[in-house]
């Protein structure tokens, strides 16, 4: 009988239904007229005028990207959700929050990645003048200056809410749609930081080093791909040591 030797086993790839990707509307790009070629590999056919992904492709790079997310915060690093479009704000938000992961569901602030340092500032600022106000240490100012202070809390937490337990530049940032983050996106090239993000068929897929083809306007469809990627975040989270 052959001998075998025991080798470490690699945490297992994620599977993911293409019937749940079907059912969410996932494999509907745009209108043919406004697709960028460097998408073709990815499109099935054209129906109606409009592009359909080829779901077994988005289904593997899914799988690939949830595979990065959850081996990433397993090591004990961060990857910050990004989705400020109509369609994906409160998605992120609501996902982010279910499983502690740090997200912009707001706008991104130029400098967010690139000027971290100011960024950290701002997030000190917060947390210090909330520390503040509830031990009562505003409480010597004018009726005036505690309007202008909450004032000033409450701009603080609009923009940077999400980010409050961010102590480090993160070490990738995930978005739902590469156009309408292109700004974070650019940050995170510039410094080497992992991008994962979804693709539309109108889009640049060398913007991300984790492509997920797939619709990005669908809020079905934005809801599925980000719980997965969350889910991800979450099986991570619980295998740090």
């Amino acid at each position: 009988m052959k001998k075998t030797t025991k080798t470490k086993k690699a945490a297992p790839g994620y599977q993911v239904d293409l019937k749940e990707l079907l059912e969410a509307g996932v494999h509907f790009g745009h209108q043919a007229r406004r697709w960028n070629p460097k998408m073709g590999d990815f499109i099935y056919t054209k129906r109606e005028g409009v592009h359909i992904f080829d779901l077994g492709l988005t289904a593997k790079k899914l799988g690939e990207a949830m595979n990065f997310v959850r081996d990433l915060v397993a090591e004990g690093k961060e990857i910050v959700l990004i989705g400020t479009k109509r369609q994906a704000s409160a998605i992120i938000k609501e996902e982010a929050v279910k499983v502690g992961a740090p997200y912009v569901a707001v706008r991104w602030l130029g400098g967010m990645i690139t000027n971290w340092g100011q960024l950290k500032k701002s997030i000190d600022k917060l947390n210090s003048m909330e520390e503040k106000k509830k031990k009562g240490e505003f409480k010597k100012y004018t009726k005036r200056e505690n309007v202008m202070i909450d004032k000033d809390i409450a701009r603080l937490n609009h923009f940077l809410s999400g980010l409050r337990g961010l102590t480090e530049v993160p070490a990738a940032i995930f978005v739902v749609d590469v156009k309408k983050e292109e700004p974070a996106v650019k940050e995170a090239m510039l410094k080497d930081v992992t991008v994962v993000a979804v693709v539309d068929t109108n889009s640049d897929p060398n913007m991300a080093d984790y492509i997920i083809p797939a619709n990005d306007d669908a809020v079905s469809s934005i809801k599925l791909i980000v719980s997965k990627i969350t889910k991800a975040y979450a099986d991570g989270k619980a295998k740090r040591h």
